[in-house]
């Protein structure tokens, strides 16, 4: 008998690369990804990897074993999808899994969720928080099931043929600062006008990172990042203390206290596209489909004519 999730593992490993990054893909450890491709080689009779350098390679027979299991995972992720729900909308009960981005957790999913739970009791909902590139590989991978993606500007963000991408609304970022700084009776700003205030950013690795820097494109020497935080909550008691500016999106931000002004810029960079991805092999779940219609129907409440959160 073949178990399918070792040949999962194989496929991630072909397209990962390498075992530990397979391994970080699925959540599992390089040992056990290892072992499990040992018992397939045990079930099968055959090697499936091969070395090179300090990386490894597929055979020729593991490449064959991946490409024939994929209409068998396809068919098998169909009857999933088909167990969350009896085809009556009312009915919907299994397991959606979900991957999301913090303000999107805060701003949209607990709200859905909540509202999900109490009309199917028998349907569990699942968050795990995750930045967008790792929703990406954790759906891709099968490991969730829909997830909530954003991309700033013109940051790159690469989906997969396999998924199915949505789009949902468009958030909207202000320079936040103290109502004292001399920027703060301004309309709106441009990066020049900001290309000598000190900043409170994300860590370097995240999305959100490299949409400030390219908020800042062709503006030299900016901008001056002096403090790091991955939580906006924090980047808004900075700016309260007058301490550092900061750029925080609409989506989840709480109401500003006082002493604080958000101001719009004139960018295109200041603004991130907010979309729901999910395989294809899950198009006909119920449950699937009913998430997505109540994502969709939350958020046109919150936004504007033009699709935007307003400010």
């Amino acid at each position: 008998m073949i178990d399918l999730d070792a040949v999962v593992s194989l496929r991630t490993i072909a397209t990962e690369g390498s075992v530990a990054a397979a391994a970080t893909a699925l959540g599992y450890t390089p040992s056990a990804v290892s072992q499990q491709i040992k018992r397939l080689e045990r079930d099968t009779g055959v090697a499936l990897l091969e070395r090179v350098g300090r990386g490894v390679v597929l055979t020729d027979a593991a490449t064959r074993l991946v490409v024939s299991s994929t209409p068998i995972l396809a068919d098998l992720e169909r009857v999933r999808a088909d167990l969350h729900g009896s085809g009556e909308i009312d009915r919907l009960s299994g397991e959606i899994r979900i991957a999301a981005f913090s303000t999107v957790v805060r701003g949209v999913m607990v709200p859905v969720v909540a509202d999900l739970g109490r009309r199917h009791p028998d349907l569990r909902l699942p968050i795990r928080e995750s930045e967008p590139w790792e929703t990406i590989a954790l759906v891709a991978s099968g490991q969730r099931d829909l997830g909530l993606v954003h991309r700033w500007g013109n940051v790159a963000l690469s989906i997969p043929d396999h998924l199915v991408a949505t789009p949902l609304f468009t958030d909207v970022a202000d320079v936040v600062l103290h109502r004292d700084n001399p920027l703060a009776a301004r309309t709106e700003l441009r990066p020049e006008d900001l290309a000598g205030e000190p900043w409170v950013a994300t860590f370097d690795s995240t999305i959100c990172r490299q949409w400030l820097r390219r908020l800042f494109d062709g503006v030299g020497g900016a901008p001056r990042i002096v403090h790091e935080s991955m939580e906006f909550e924090n980047h808004l008691e900075i700016a309260r203390a007058g301490i550092a500016v900061a750029l925080v999106p609409r989506l989840g931000r709480p109401p500003l206290a006082p002493e604080l002004v958000a101001i719009p810029t004139v960018s295109p960079e200041s603004t991130r596209d907010v979309s729901v991805i999910h395989r294809r092999t899950m198009a006909d779940s119920p449950a699937l489909r009913a998430v997505i219609d109540r994502l969709q129907d939350h958020t046109a409440g919150m936004v504007s004519a033009d699709g935007r959160l307003p400010a």
